[in-house]
């Protein structure tokens, strides 16, 4: 085929770029994902727009910054107005569908006030980040004093649980996510000392192969219609536990030492500070603690990796790796005890850098099969690459998506002119800020990073933080206050604040348009500083010129 027919677009939730054997890991074996890699393009500079679920999936299905779209949070609702990727495919006749997480909330206040109704049509695609849904499963639903944090959350996935004998009023916290000792009693999954043990779930039974089969039956419905599949998976994301056999498969031999150093424990930066001393980051600091989650995340790695030889073998089976585009990427990383810290939510690479591989079925991909890419990217070009593989042409929208399509790069073109990549995060809402006694207009910070350096921006009135990524690859030594490098933080603020000045807001005309409506406006009669007929072309003042008409004034108008 000349260009793909479909796209299978594969996310995992919270997986490192470097926990896969094709990216370097010594010791966790992902062949069915390397097997995706020897077939495609594998891009080792990919980065994430937030390091937060949210943020950063609304970046990837807008192709806009979050500062652009601004639901800057969790449950931060995406606006109504925001065109995204079901939008920009359905325009080029292509479908848009959610298999699994988005982790999207609503903009239910903007719905109401423009008269969408959540079940028609168009209100539910608002809804779902312009989506339509096959199954929306957040892989989320914890519950505490307050209630439910989702209510909506493992709905259809606790109904196949229930219909496979697992009982009770959650099974998804009581069997996929907890394990159980020898007298019936649930050891919850939300606790790191039980991380080790297995999930008390048939391994066939539990979220990721549920998944798998769920964007098989999608994929296998859809007969001749072109389609995107946004098979978005949970894990490895928390809760860390995993079913045998993978709860057994790793163990100290196989772990990388933590990236860390006394350095940064000692750091004078409040923010930074502020993270590693978070309850997530002191206890991932704990080598005892972090033995026990790594075993679940490398074992939930290894889990998805088998899914995905289920899944590939399936598409060779039936055909369909002939005319299908597949994305394999992730929402951001995890520090599993890096620099001090757990979760995500700060801009080293183990954070922010993220596995992308593209397998491109079309000829015109044939010669960068197998290849390496070092370009800088950011996840934000995925959908420019999905609108230009539909066979539109994303620079008529350029005053909307913020990337650049990857499809050149996959089909052998030159590299693309990025002087940089930018990373942004509202912690507003965090106990950090309140710790920090910061408004929420200073709980932001920003990251630029131009393939070798490394700055991150606070608001607030804290300092920079610096990193020379050439030098020092690891991201220990934080050279922010450094009077050597004060001529890199100035030309790294320079970039910064020529991307904050670009025009993001203005997405209701194109560039084309502007472009095209320059001098027009004389053509419609408005003529500006010309002093007399003369000096305009006739036809520009025709309707001004040789015109008759009663005089209107004073006593004349009378008679």
């Amino acid at each position: 085929m000349a260009e793909p027919k479909n796209i299978l677009f594969i996310m995992f939730d919270q997986l490192r770029w470097d926990y896969l054997s094709c990216y370097g890991h010594p010791h966790l074996k992902t062949p069915n994902i390397d097997r995706l890699a020897a077939k495609g393009v594998r891009f080792t500079r990919a980065y994430v727009q937030s390091p937060l679920c949210g943020p950063s999936r609304m970046s990837t299905y807008t192709g806009r910054y979050v500062h652009s779209h601004g639901a800057s949070w969790n449950n931060v609702p995406l606006k109504v107005g925001e065109r995204t990727m079901g939008d920009h495919l359905r325009d080029a006749g292509m479908g848009c569908w959610l298999v699994g997480k988005t982790h999207m909330a609503a903009d239910a206040e903007g719905m109401r006030r423009l008269g969408l109704e959540p079940d028609s049509v168009i209100g539910a695609r608002v809804s779902e980040c312009g989506f339509d849904v096959f199954e929306r499963d957040d892989g989320m639903r914890p519950e505490g004093p307050d209630g439910l944090y989702d209510p909506g959350g493992a709905l259809k996935y606790n109904e196949y649980l229930r219909g496979k004998g697992y009982e009770g009023d959650n099974p998804w916290h009581d069997y996929a996510n907890s394990a159980v000792d020898d007298t019936g009693n649930v050891l919850s999954g939300w606790f790191l000392k039980n991380s080790d043990l297995p999930a008390n779930i048939r391994e066939e039974d539990s979220e990721t192969p549920y998944l798998t089969r769920r964007g098989m039956e999608f994929i296998e419905g859809q007969g001749d219609k072109r389609w995107l599949c946004h098979l978005s998976y949970i894990k490895p994301h928390w809760p860390y536990i995993v079913p045998e056999p993978y709860a057994s498969m790793f163990g100290r031999q196989d772990f990388l030492p933590p990236v860390r150093s006394q350095a940064e424990r000692d750091t004078d930066h409040p923010v930074f500070r502020g993270f590693q001393n978070a309850p997530v980051g002191r206890a991932l600091s704990r080598d005892d603690v972090r033995d026990k989650v790594l075993r679940a995340y490398m074992g939930l790695i290894k889990q998805c990796d088998d899914q995905m030889g289920v899944l590939l073998g399936w598409l060779e089976e039936t055909g369909r790796m002939d005319d299908t585009m597949i994305v394999v990427t992730s929402d951001h990383g995890d520090f599993m005890g890096d620099h001090w810290m757990g979760e995500k939510t700060f801009f080293h690479d183990a954070s922010i850098k993220v596995p992308l591989i593209v397998y491109d079925p079309s000829e015109k991909a044939d010669a960068t099969r197998g290849t390496v890419c070092d370009a800088l990217v950011e996840c934000l070009d995925l959908l420019p690459t999905f609108v230009e593989a539909a066979g539109s042409d994303p620079s008529r929208l350029d005053h909307v998506l913020e990337g650049k399509s990857l499809l050149p790069l996959l089909r052998g073109g030159a590299a693309r002119e990025r002087g940089a990549v930018f990373c942004e995060y509202d912690y507003s809402a965090s106990p950090l800020a309140g710790k920090l006694g910061l408004h929420p207009a200073d709980a932001r910070m920003f990251m630029v990073f131009d393939g070798r350096w490394k700055m991150i921006h606070f608001e607030g009135g804290f300092r920079p933080m610096l990193f020379d990524l050439d030098a020092d690859p690891d991201e220990l030594e934080d050279l922010g206050a450094s009077p050597a490098q004060e001529n890199i933080r100035a030309a790294l603020y320079d970039r910064l604040f020529a991307w904050a000045r670009r025009p993001a807001a203005r997405t209701t005309i194109s560039n084309e348009a502007l472009r095209n409506a320059r001098g027009k406006s004389g053509r419609t009669g408005v003529l500006i500083g010309v002093v007399g007929e003369e000096e305009a072309e006739p036809e520009i003042v025709a309707k001004y010129v040789g015109r008759k008409a009663r005089d209107m004034r004073g006593s004349k108008a009378a008679e």
